[in-house]
C-alpha cells in the first residue's frame, strides 16, 4: 500500500472541482486519529456516494454536507480540530465549535429536524430550494455510508431469516429452485440480487436507468441483463437447478402488473426503488427517463401524483401475488405509504377508503414481520472501516471477528461469504449484524490490535442508523411494536444523549426529508479505535450503552428476546444492563392508543 501524499490536506477542500477519494494510508493530516478517521469517512462517502459533485450520497437527495462552501468549511475545522473542542453541525452546514472535554465527542450534527407542523414534504422541498437544510439520509450526513455493503448485510439477514421462517432452512438446498421480483439498483437497491445470490436464490430486479444497470453488472452485481420479461422469466426459468440475477429494463409498475398478469408467482417480491420520494425517486408509467428529470423541476407537483399512483398500481399487482402465495414485504420505503397516498388523490373516501386503505397494509413491513427478534437482542448493523484504506488490515479484523463467536456461527459464514461476494468500494469495510455486547468485545480486540501493531492504523466504528434503539419510523423500524409506541421519538433521542455521555467521536440525530418527513427520527455514531487505553472505555460505554438501550426499548415493549437479554448480560454475557420490569415501576395505563391518521 502506498501512503497518499504527506501534507494534502483534503480534496474536499478543492469544492466539487477535483474528484473525491477518501485519504489513505497512516499519515495524520489532522491533530489526532479521531478526526483524522471522521474526516476519511466524510471524503469516503463522496468517494462512494452516486453523484458526489452535488454532495449527494445516495437515494437521489441524501447529501453529505449542505453545501460546498460548508463542506470546505467542515473539512477545515476537522484538520484543525483539538480533542477538547466539539465542531457543531446544523443541517449539514458547520456552526462553530465549543470547548468540551478529552472525551467528549469531536462532532456534534442535527439534520432537519424540526417541529411537527413543520415537518411535512411540501415545507421540506421549500426549505431545501432555500439552501436552509437538506436531508441527511440515513447515514449520508453522519458520514457512515460505505456503499452497498452495509444495506447488503441486511438484505442477507432478511432473506436468510426468511428461508428459515418459509423454506425451511438458510442453506442453499433450501432456496434451490426459488426466485425473487423485485425493483431498485440504487444504492441501497443495488444489495438485493448480490444478497440473494449469497443465500443461492435467483432475482430479477427491475431498474428504469440503464446507466444503473450497467453499473451493477459491470462490478459483478448481476449475471445478465434481458430485453424483454419473455427473455427475463425464461431466464429465471433455465436457472431453476442454480441460480442467477437478471436485470431488466423497465418500469416497476408496468413490469410487476405484466408479470401477475401471466399467472407467474414469484417466491419472493419486494421492492427497494426510492419511492420514499415521490418527486425524486420514483419514475411514474408513461414518462421516460429524461421527461421525468425535466417535468420533476418544471411540474413536481404532477409527478408526486402520478409516482403515487404508479406506486399504487406496482402495490396492486403484489397484494395479488400475495393472494397467490407469495411472500410479499415492503423494504423500508414508505411503498405503502404512498399507495395510500394516492387514494386521497384519486378522491377515494368513506367506506371505500377504509377499505382500501386496509387492503394496503395487508402487505407487512420487513422489521415487523422478519427482523424484529434481532433487534430485541440489540444485534444490528454493525459495521467498521480500515481507515488505513489497507485490505490486509480489514482481512486481519475479518479473521478475528469469524473466530469471536462459536454460539452464533452465522457471524463466520456472513464474513467469509462477504470475502467472496461483496466488491472494494471506497475504504475497506465490512458491515456484519452483531449484538448487545459482541459490538464492544469486537472494538476492544480491535483497539488492541491497533495498539500491539497489528493493524497499520486506527480503525472507525459506527452502524446503520436502523438500529435497535437508533430509529422510530412507525412504517419501517418500529412498525407494530407491541405496546403501540410506533411513533414515540423518544428513543433514538435518548440513544444520542446516551452516546455523547458515553464519549462517542460523532453523534448525530437525524430527521426525515421528502417523503419521509413527518415520519422518521434516528440517531448515529461513529468513534474511533486509536489503540489508546483510555479508548477502551469510551469504545465500551458508547457501544453498549447504544445496543443495550436497544435492549431496553424492546424489553419495554415487551419481547421476551430482549427481556431475556437484559437478564443474561447480552450475547457475550458480559455486558449488562438493568431494566426495571413493569413490577417495580408505575405500570402504564396500557399501551398507546393508534393515533388517527396513523396509516396516512
Amino acid at each position: 500500500m502506498i501512503d497518499d501524499a504527506a501534507g494534502f490536506t483534503s480534496p474536499i477542500l478543492g469544492r466539487g472541482r477535483v474528484p473525491i477519494r477518501a485519504q489513505r494510508g497512516t499519515a495524520l493530516r489532522a491533530r489526532s486519529w479521531r478526526a483524522e478517521g471522521l474526516l476519511r469517512m466524510f471524503e469516503n462517502v463522496l468517494e462512494v456516494g452516486e453523484n458526489s459533485a452535488e454532495l449527494v450520497v445516495y437515494a437521489s437527495l441524501g447529501k453529505a454536507a449542505r453545501n460546498w462552501e460548508a463542506a470546505g468549511l467542515i473539512a477545515e475545522s476537522l484538520l484543525a480540530l483539538d480533542e477538547t473542542d466539539t465542531l457543531i453541525l446544523q443541517s449539514g452546514s458547520p456552526i462553530g465549535m465549543l470547548p468540551t472535554a478529552a472525551d467528549a465527542p469531536l462532532v456534534l450534527s442535527a439534520v432537519n429536524n424540526t417541529v411537527g407542523r413543520w415537518a411535512t414534504p411540501e415545507l421540506f422541498y421549500e426549505r431545501h430550494a432555500r439552501g436552509q437544510t437538506i436531508w441527511g439520509g440515513l447515514t449520508a450526513a453522519a458520514w457512515q455510508y460505505i456503499g452497498r455493503q452495509g444495506v447488503l448485510a441486511g438484505t442477507y439477514e432478511l432473506l436468510r431469516v426468511i428461508g428459515e421462517s418459509h423454506f425451511g432452512g438458510s442453506a442453499a438446498e433450501n432456496y434451490s429452485g426459488r426466485w425473487m421480483l423485485t425493483a431498485g439498483m440504487g444504492g441501497m437497491g443495488s444489495s438485493q440480487p448480490i444478497s440473494a445470490a449469497m443465500l443461492g436464490l435467483s432475482s430479477l430486479t427491475v431498474e428504469c436507468d440503464p446507466a444503473k444497470i450497467a453499473r451493477l453488472q459491470s462490478a459483478g452485481g448481476i449475471d445478465a441483463v434481458a430485453d424483454s420479461v419473455d427473455e427475463a422469466l425464461a431466464m429465471i426459468v433455465g436457472s431453476r437447478s442454480g441460480h442467477v440475477a437478471i436485470g431488466l429494463l423497465g418500469n416497476a409498475a408496468e413490469v410487476f402488473a405484466e408479470i401477475e398478469r401471466r399467472g407467474v408467482i414469484p417466491d419472493i417480491v419486494t421492492d427497494q426503488t426510492a419511492a420514499h420520494d415521490a418527486r425524486y425517486g420514483y419514475v411514474p408509467i408513461g414518462y421516460s427517463l429524461d421527461g421525468w428529470l425535466s417535468a420533476r423541476e418544471s411540474d413536481p407537483v404532477r409527478v408526486e401524483r402520478d409516482a403515487r399512483r404508479s406506486i399504487g398500481v406496482q402495490i396492486d399487482s403484489m397484494i395479488r401475488f400475495a393472494d397467490a402465495g407469495a411472500i410479499v414485504f415492503e423494504n423500508g420505503n414508505n411503498l405503502r405509504v404512498q399507495a395510500i397516498a394516492a387514494l386521497d388523490d384519486i378522491g377515494t373516501a368513506g367506506d371505500t377508503r377504509t377499505a382500501a386503505e386496509a387492503r394496503i397494509l395487508r402487505l407487512p413491513g420487513f422489521m415487523e414481520a422478519y427482523l424484529r427478534p434481532l433487534f430485541a437482542r440489540g444485534i444490528g448493523p454493525f459495521r467498521w472501516i480500515a481507515l488505513s484504506g489497507d485490505p490486509a488490515d480489514l482481512d486481519r479484523i475479518d479473521d478475528e471477528v469469524a473466530a469471536m463467536f462459536p454460539g452464533r456461527p452465522e457471524v463466520a459464514r456472513w464474513i467469509e461469504l462477504a470475502r467472496r461476494h461483496v466488491t472494494e468500494q471506497g475504504l475497506p469495510a465490512r458491515s456484519c449484524w452483531l449484538g448487545h455486547g459482541e459490538r464492544s468485545a469486537v472494538a476492544a480486540r480491535v483497539n488492541a490490535m491497533v495498539a500491539s501493531g497489528d493493524l497499520s492504523a486506527p480503525v472507525l466504528f459506527t452502524r446503520d442508523h436502523l438500529d435497535s434503539a437508533a430509529m422510530t419510523h412507525p412504517r419501517i423500524g418500529t412498525e407494530g411494536m407491541r405496546d403501540g409506541s410506533d411513533g414515540v421519538t423518544d428513543w433514538p433521542l435518548l440513544d444520542a444523549m446516551v452516546l455523547a455521555s458515553a464519549g462517542a467521536d460523532l453523534v448525530a440525530i437525524h430527521s426525515g426529508g421528502g417523503g419521509y418527513s413527518g415520519w422518521m427520527q434516528s440517531a448515529g455514531v461513529s468513534i474511533v479505535a486509536d489503540g489508546a487505553p483510555s479508548t477502551v472505555t469510551r469504545l465500551r460505554r458508547a457501544l453498549d450503552g447504544d445496543s443495550g438501550l436497544g435492549v431496553l426499548r424492546h424489553a419495554t415493549a415487551g419481547y421476551e428476546d430482549a427481556v431475556a437479554s437484559a437478564t443474561v448480560g447480552g450475547e457475550t454475557g458480559r455486558a449488562p444492563v438493568r431494566w426495571f420490569a413493569p413490577e417495580t415501576t408505575t405500570p402504564n395505563s396500557g399501551p398507546d392508543a393508534p393515533l388517527k391518521g396513523q396509516g396516512q
